[in-house]
């Protein structure tokens, strides 16, 4: 299973191969890396996105057109999100943010919803004791979202992961499990009103606790104020949000942070998304830069 987390491809062949066969399989893999490398570098002369969001569409799907079992395809999306770690680390790309398992996602099947539960521990435990991966990207890891409705080995697993990158200056990887924006919002203003409460308790410590708590909830509440609680604080806007499958909805995925992100909704499943879908996905950003530029420095003045 640890060789599936270093696979630069979604399907790996096991097979034992003949000298002469690992030779060949060594050079074409030498002239693959140089020929990635010299796109990458052809694509660096652009402006590169900083932040790429992905919707992972189309796992079922996918296991559901290939007549295996279910579960199968989510295993494959993992190694597809490995690989595209990489690519995006290679590419320079600093954040990249996952919409892993949505709140709504619980209104599933429960047996789905269990294994899907225990795909994710099993995932977590396998990055926590096989660190090559992160180690290489020196990744920072965050879970985004209520951990509360996870389950207790998937929940313990998440915060081991997340403390024990915690000190990582690579690439910031962020998964979004169990979110929605919806709920993320809310978090925010309940954040917000918490601490603003707690702010005036303080002022007027000597006035009643109604009359200060009453001050808060009437309290003027900023932009501002609200991007500090939100779970990507700290993290630039989306540059791309690339949902797979052509599926054109957002589906309730950071909404509060996309308003002048270039949304792409390439045909591939997410677990044949590959380094080639990669690519147009950022020629295509490249492509719409001046118009997306045009607008954040509108809504600059605007502000």
């Amino acid at each position: 299973m640890a060789g599936s987390l270093i696979s630069c491809s979604p399907s790996v062949d096991l097979k034992v191969e003949k000298p002469d066969e690992m030779v060949t399989t060594g050079v074409l893999a030498s002239l693959q890396n140089f020929l990635r490398k010299c796109l990458i570098a052809v694509l660096s002369y652009g402006p590169m996105p900083k932040h790429i969001a992905f919707i992972m569409d189309g796992n079922r799907r996918y296991a559901k057109f290939r007549s295996i079992q279910q579960g199968a395809g989510h295993r494959v999306g993992f190694s597809a999100l490995i690989a595209n770690l990489l690519y995006c680390y290679e590419m320079g790309v600093k954040y990249i943010t996952v919409y892993a398992f949505s709140i709504d996602n619980f209104k599933r099947d429960p047996s789905e919803v269990q294994s899907l539960m225990q795909l994710m521990e099993e995932k977590i435990n396998e990055l926590l004791e096989n660190r090559s991966v992160i180690n290489k990207i020196n990744c920072k890891i965050n879970f985004w979202g209520n951990l509360d409705l996870l389950s207790e080995p998937v929940r313990v697993a998440a915060q081991k992961l997340m403390a024990s990158t915690a000190g990582n200056t690579g690439l910031v990887f962020s998964v979004c499990m169990p979110y929605n924006s919806t709920s993320e919002i809310v978090n925010a203003v309940n954040e917000v009103c918490a601490e603003r409460r707690e702010m005036l308790l303080r002022e007027h410590a000597g006035d009643s606790d109604d009359q200060a708590a009453n001050n808060g909830v009437n309290s003027e509440i900023s932009v501002a104020d609200l991007d500090r609680h939100m779970y990507s604080a700290g993290c630039p806007d989306p540059d791309i949000v690339i949902r797979t499958s052509g599926e054109t909805r957002l589906s309730n995925f950071l909404l509060w942070q996309t308003t002048f992100s270039h949304l792409q909704n390439p045909d591939p499943l997410w677990p044949e998304f590959s380094f080639r879908h990669l690519v147009w996905a950022i020629l295509q950003y490249q492509r719409a830069y001046p118009y997306l530029e045009q607008n954040r420095n509108l809504a600059k003045k605007q502000l």
